[in-house]
């Protein structure tokens, strides 16, 4: 009987957030409105960081990593969303789910990587400011941000090839795109090794990320405490404050998800739907916007750019 309450189907439906019409309208404006910022937001600041040859450091450099992230990882994302919430059809074939899935969750673990080395770079430029130009050479930037991109794709591979070889009970995804934990609670059969694996995954990777990011901000804490000047103290934490109200917003709402035991039931509550939009859309498109809105130098070389473009008519 077990076997024959399993499907074999190719083609899976996306329940998406709502079955009530107005409700699709201003889930799918208000995710057309995200990604747009999205895109534009992340393009127009590595536009900028381009530009600006001041602006060609370590620091920027990694800000561009995860520029390019937040775009591929959005463009993973909405638009399956954006399709699914006003089409008839919903289905999604079982390579298009894969796909998407593997990206999405390739990327999200990449930012979460990338995230930490930047706490690590912000460690060496306030703590060890002489020697942060050795610290944080050509060479160890480049591996510094290869590793978080070679280890996002490499475990994002092993959780999907996990996630496809279980037999689910039915086609109807209580989603509105393809996530592993989703897929694990319409499984039929012994989803353990897939539990573990996922634990195991956002265990190290996520919690090693948040641990470093947590050792560096101590350190840059303390060194900034130590400052007896209280404007160089507002101009030392000015320059972290975006990145940790990036950090608590993206490893809060990410960590809960994964590192949750799933049951065996293809319900999901609110916060079920409610949590991956903040840290898969929503973040992707703050993070341009709160890493320029106190940074001068970004803000200067956008007024200077809009200047050169009105003499010029």
């Amino acid at each position: 009987m077990d076997q024959l309450n399993q499907t074999t189907s190719h083609t899976f439906i996306l329940l998406g957030l709502s079955t009530v019409l107005h409700l699709k309208v201003m889930f799918f404006l208000l995710f057309l409105i995200i990604y747009f910022m999205t895109i534009s937001g992340n393009f127009l600041l590595i536009f900028i960081v381009r530009i600006n040859s001041t602006l060609h450091s370590p620091m920027y450099f990694f800000l561009t990593n995860l520029s390019i992230i937040d775009i591929c990882f959005s463009s993973s994302i909405a638009p399956v969303i954006l399709r699914n919430t006003l089409a008839k059809d919903r289905s999604i074939s079982l390579l298009g789910c894969a796909t998407q899935m593997y990206f999405s969750l390739a990327l999200g673990y990449t930012e979460c990587l990338i995230l930490a080395v930047m706490a690590y770079d912000r460690f060496a430029a306030i703590c060890r400011p002489l020697h942060y130009n050795t610290i944080m050479n050509k060479t160890v930037c480049f591996y510094m941000a290869a590793v978080p991109w070679s280890a996002g794709f490499i475990n994002s591979l092993v959780q999907v090839i996990l996630t496809f070889q279980l037999p689910f009970c039915t086609c109807h995804i209580n989603h509105y795109f393809c996530e592993v934990p989703a897929f694990i609670r319409m499984s039929c059969g012994d989803t353990f090794l897939n539990q573990l694996s996922l634990i195991i995954a956002a265990g190290i990777i996520g919690m090693c990320s948040f641990l470093l990011t947590l050792t560096s901000y101590l350190h840059i804490i303390s060194k900034i405490l130590k400052i007896t000047s209280s404007q160089g103290r507002q101009k030392s934490f000015s320059t972290c404050a975006s990145h940790l109200t990036a950090v608590t917003l993206y490893y809060g709402t990410s960590l809960f998800i994964y590192l949750r035991p799933q049951k065996h039931t293809n319900v999901s509550n609110t916060t079920d739907k409610v949590l991956p939009i903040l840290y898969m859309t929503v973040t992707p498109m703050l993070n341009p916007f709160l890493y320029s809105i106190r940074n001068k130098d970004v803000n200067n070389t956008l007024i200077n750019q809009l200047k050169r473009k009105k003499g010029q008519y």
